[in-house]
């Protein structure tokens, strides 16, 4: 790997319920994950990220975590963790795992003490009085919809396995306060059964560093962080602007800094070869360099969702929208150039188990599925920064084929069906809607056979899969082309340290249709090296042909890499361009000039 240990580095996302099913229950568990390790090295990738796995009631899916120490039975045990660790690690691969420790769930132990009367557990947690006029502690929205307060009724226990007993009355808080309203409520940015932890506290902390240190304890030595920007409420804690939703009243506070850095220095900074990245909510670029300069001791690379977001009708998520492709090259340009002047470091990706696979959103998978799937992974894998692969992306999955609502399982699909409903539209509307941007569109099981259950379960899956007689990776493995080109991308990182190193740098910003971009290699002193390699990127997203000018100490590279190599020659050394290419639809292009060694 690169000096810096990542780099050049490749991460794979495996999102457990839904990779490999070992017994037959329809539901993934990690000794699928094990039989699937030949094939998760055969990428050529360096860590596997794997969603939460951990004892949680499941109302949102794993992040509402009730034991952060323990295996979900349904997942399988400790001694599978550990086999699954030593298998990863014979092919040099380090597992990543998802700390979800700005909440927990309603369940957790700590939560239920503070329920049962314990005022050191009720410390761990946000828990205030009504205000004087016996309104809300604050008037902050939850993410999931309704108000972020709960009622807090902590003059009793609650059964630690009952369901949801732990959220009394989170119906009667969405609808506000009354004049028998409870005097306490709990503070929850997410859901009712997700009690955010109160960081101010030195316990919490200190227990924060413990998970972490119980699962280096295991050999984990990368983690990343579910939505950390938000463990630093600064205090007291203040309204939002009336009549708004505005989130950095409780994101990206100055405290969040200094909370991570401390979590660094008790835990996962104490390994020289750890690897971490933050999820960062609702952020901006000058925090997140924050974050990701090495000098601060906190993280590795932060995620941000502004790129994702572009296919957004005024904001919002429910709306269908062609994507913006001039505001997403904005976007991606504005982020690359900020934490690159900055010192700090991008994680890059399309897709993960939150958003409906990027090939259908920005592509066009009925005429171009290749080509918008290779395309789109050229212009992440090119960048400056850690490109991720989301299960699946590799082999160009698509959302599945539903019909009907009932289809979907994702609470947040059918609450938004129905939403949709309630605010005017007829039931097709809002079905092409969620059918467009439904999280389960991602969570569809691995499609590993053409068979009925996909290869994935021999029983009932708990997602229903739809075309993998289509899309599958025996054919991708025997014959396809979106594959070997995710390898090959994989492998044009480490191979050159121009693309794991080397600056970024725009080209044509302001075209409408195409992303390009230059990457050049640096000297000692970071600046361009005279005479270095440099590699031109294009990618185009529009189903049509479009031209774009080259810069004229490209026009006679080598072709580094392309989706289309049928229209390219292996070099333009002896027949450079002329001041432009064109492009068929969805095609990426690379040129290269001055590389170290023979392509």
């Amino acid at each position: 790997m690169s000096t810096h240990g990542f780099h050049d580095a490749v991460v794979y996302q495996v999102y457990p319920k839904s990779f490999k099913d070992s017994d037959g229950d329809g539901v993934g568990d990690l000794r699928g994950i094990i039989e699937k390790v030949p094939y998760i090295a055969s990428l050529g990738v360096d860590y596997v990220w794997l969603n939460p796995f951990f004892p949680s009631p499941g109302h949102d899916n794993g992040y509402d975590v009730s034991d952060y120490c323990a295996i979900d039975p349904a997942m399988g045990t400790m001694e599978d963790f550990d086999e699954l660790v030593a298998a990863l690690a014979e092919h040099g691969i380090s597992p990543m795992l998802d700390m979800v420790l700005n909440h927990v769930s309603t369940e957790h132990e700590w939560f239920q003490r503070a329920l049962a009367g314990e005022q050191r557990y009720r410390d761990y947690f946000y828990i205030r009085p009504v205000k004087p006029d016996g309104s809300l502690p604050t008037n902050w929205v939850s993410k999931f919809g309704g108000p972020a307060w709960a009622p807090f009724t902590g003059a009793r226990a609650v059964d630690p396995g009952a369901s949801r007993q732990a959220v009394v009355g989170a119906d009667e808080a969405a609808a506000g306060p009354s004049e028998d309203a409870p005097a306490e409520y709990y503070l929850h940015l997410y859901d009712p059964t997700q009690a955010d932890l109160d960081w101010h506290n030195p316990e919490v902390r200190e227990e924060a560093a413990k998970v972490v240190n119980f699962w280096r304890s295991h050999g984990v030595r990368a983690f990343r962080f579910d939505v950390i920007n938000v463990i630093g409420k600064t205090e007291p804690l203040a309204d939002a602007p009336a009549g708004t939703d505005d989130r950095r009243v409780y994101t990206d506070g100055p405290l969040v800094h200094e909370l991570i850095r401390g979590l660094n220095e008790a835990s996962f900074g104490q390994d020289p070869d750890s690897v971490t990245v933050g999820e960062m909510s609702s952020t901006s670029i000058e925090a997140c360099v924050g974050y990701s300069r090495p000098e601060n001791h906190e993280l590795s690379m932060v995620f941000n969702f502004h790129h994702l977001k572009v296919d957004y009708e005024n904001g919002q998520k429910w709306s269908l929208m062609a994507p913006d492709v001039p505001a997403l090259k904005h976007l991606l340009n504005d982020w690359s150039l900020g934490l690159q002047d900055g010192g700090g470091w991008n994680a890059l990706f399309w897709n993960n188990h939150d958003q409906p696979r990027a090939v259908d959103r920005f592509g066009d998978v009925e005429r171009y599925r290749y080509e918008s799937a290779t395309m789109l992974a050229t212009a992440i894998h090119l960048l400056r920064g850690t490109p991720y692969v989301y299960m699946g992306e590799e082999i160009g999955m698509t959302d599945p084929q539903y019909t009907s609502i009932g289809d979907y399982v994702d609470v947040e699909a059918r609450n938004a069906y129905t939403a949709l409903i309630a605010a005017g539209e007829d039931e097709a509307t809002a079905f092409r809607t969620v059918h467009a941007k439904a999280r389960d569109n991602a969570r569809t099981p691995m499609q590993w056979t053409a068979g009925e259950g996909a290869g994935f379960t021999t029983g009932t899956p708990w997602l229903r899969p739809t075309n993998q007689e289509l899309i599958n990776v025996e054919s991708e493995e025997a014959e396809g082309r979106i594959l070997p080109y995710y390898k090959r991308l994989i492998a044009l990182r480490k191979q050159f340290p121009v693309i794991s190193e080397g600056l970024y740098e725009p080209w044509v910003l302001e075209d409408p249709d195409v992303l390009a971009y230059l990457r050049r290699e640096t000297g000692p002193d970071g600046e361009p090296a005279p005479g270095g390699a440099a590699v031109l990127v294009l990618c185009s997203f529009r189903d049509h042909k479009t031209t774009v000018p080259v810069p004229a100490e490209l026009a006679g590279g080598d072709v580094l890499v392309a989706n289309r190599p049928e229209l390219r020659p292996a070099s333009y050394a002896e027949h450079p361009l002329d001041a432009t290419v064109t492009l068929a639809p969805f095609e990426a292009l690379a040129l290269a000039v001055n590389l170290p060694t023979t392509l």
